[in-house]
């Protein structure tokens, strides 16, 4: 007895043989089907992702906060406004390597911002403009400050 492998592959009606697969509507069906499903994950993870960057630039921060404390203890003053976060970047009489070495850039793809004194009174300020790269903003454009209480997930 020989196996064919095609035969399967093709339906005989009254004689007359044709080629089973899938119809187009079939085929357009699924794609429509796969097509929904990949919008549903973008519309949810969409927030997840600014959540992610937004907990990304408080780290980022809180790593240059504390390499701003030790530049103080070191130096007795805080790097200045023409310093600015460079200062951190670089070997001096007091350091023998850089307090930072990764670039100083927010997730956004800027610049982190520096200013000594601090807008509040604190005696200097770190921050990132967000999302809309703009002073101000709400929810995934709001900046992100070295003086903000953290936030409590729950």
């Amino acid at each position: 007895m020989y196996f064919d492998p095609i035969a399967p592959m093709f339906s005989s009606v009254r004689g007359v043989h044709r080629l089973m697969g899938f119809s187009l509507i079939e085929i357009l069906a699924v794609l429509v089907l796969i097509g929904l499903a990949a919008g549903l994950v973008a519309v949810n993870v969409r927030p997840l992702m600014a959540k992610g960057k937004q907990n990304a630039a408080r780290s980022d921060i809180s790593t240059v906060v504390s390499a701003l404390e030790s530049y103080y203890m070191a130096v007795g003053e805080f790097p200045s406004n023409d310093q600015g976060l460079e200062a951190l970047k670089q070997k001096n009489e007091y350091f023998d390597e850089p307090l930072l070495t990764k670039p100083l850039i927010d997730p956004w793809g800027e610049p982190y911002q520096y200013n000594q004194p601090g807008s509040k009174g604190q005696p200097y300020e770190v921050f990132s403009y967000g999302a809309d790269k703009r002073d101000g903003g709400e929810g995934a454009d709001k900046d992100i400050r070295s003086d903000d209480e953290p936030e409590v997930s729950g």
